[in-house]
């Protein structure tokens, strides 16, 4: 308990667990929608693709302020889902395909130029790293006040056009037939997870960070049918996940911060998925039990395969 009150007490991990508790939160609300809109895998590409705008922001202003490189970094997630719905509208190509194309040609540029970076030689390049795994350790308070700023644009947004996001998540067809154009509400939708992503990456890196996005969202949906409650329920995982992370890499020496998190929200979900009224493979297995038992009783003669 003295252990606990200390960390509690520690403006390190006050800094840290309020970051990473933030982007828990956001990307719960916006990892909703990509799961809804079957674009699992959009978080995964946008943010390997982040990763030639760092370097290129490094390159061209030889800064390392955060705010320069993450700009950066939403430029070339921004450019690579335009590529990405472009490809898919004026080609015959499916969305899975485009994603792996852009993704691979974006994350090989920006390990090429990463590559470049670390051989000038001076020291200013040093930690530039910290974007593939993440290095939540150094985040500060202007870090938190930018995410701040983010979050509640993002937030604001979906409160906005709730209505217009939740018709098109369900029945695009039908929000057409409304008046309300599909392009552009795709377009709003995908820039906003772009943007969820790229706050996130000094936190949990390229590689981890679209598990931070899909993966409250895919335990959320596990135990409800409305979508006000799957958003509420995954940023809810997402935050609980982000602090609970967190204050397990400060009690456990050199255990990384980023995959403490994964870790958490993980967990999350194996409950989730074991657990949960009405889709849990528990609830199912009980289920299918007890209509063999009542069958049974009721004199009939069936053959039920076990699960």
């Amino acid at each position: 308990m003295t252990a606990i009150l200390s960390l509690l007490n520690d403006y390190t991990f006050q800094t840290v667990a309020l970051g990473s508790g933030l982007l828990g939160l956001i990307s719960g609300v916006m990892g909703s929608f990509a799961v809804l809109r079957k674009q699992s895998l959009l978080g995964d590409g946008v943010s390997h693709s982040a990763l030639p705008g760092v370097a290129i922001a490094f390159i061209l202003l030889s800064s390392k302020n955060t705010e320069v490189l993450l700009l950066g970094a939403l430029l070339s997630g921004l450019l690579a889902t335009l590529f990405i719905i472009t490809i898919v509208r004026h080609s015959r190509i499916k969305f899975d395909g485009a994603l792996a194309l852009v993704m691979s040609v974006f994350f090989g540029l920006g390990l090429v130029l990463l590559t470049y970076v670390q051989k000038i030689p001076n020291s200013n390049q040093a930690g530039l790293k910290r974007f593939i795994f993440g290095q939540a350790s150094t985040l500060l308070s202007r870090d938190i006040f930018l995410m701040s700023i983010c979050g509640f644009i993002l937030l604001s947004l979906v409160v906005l056009f709730w209505k217009e996001f939740k018709l098109f998540t369900f029945d695009s067809d039908y929000a057409k037939s409304l008046g309300f154009s599909p392009k552009k509400l795709n377009l709003l939708l995908s820039l906003m997870i772009v943007l969820a992503i790229i706050i996130g990456l000094q936190t949990v890196g390229v590689i981890l960070m679209s598990a931070m996005l899909i993966t409250p969202a895919v335990a959320a949906r596990q135990w409800t049918n409305k979508l006000w409650a799957m958003v509420f329920l995954s940023s809810c995982f997402g935050a609980v996940s982000g602090v609970v992370g967190t204050a397990a890499s400060s009690m456990i020496p050199k255990l990384p911060t980023g995959p403490s998190i994964v870790v958490c929200i993980s967990i999350i979900v194996i409950i989730s998925i074991l657990a949960a009224p009405g889709r849990g493979i528990l609830h199912r297995m009980y289920r299918h039990r007890k209509n063999r038992l009542l069958y049974k009783l009721e004199g009939g003669q069936i053959n039920v395969p076990t699960i």
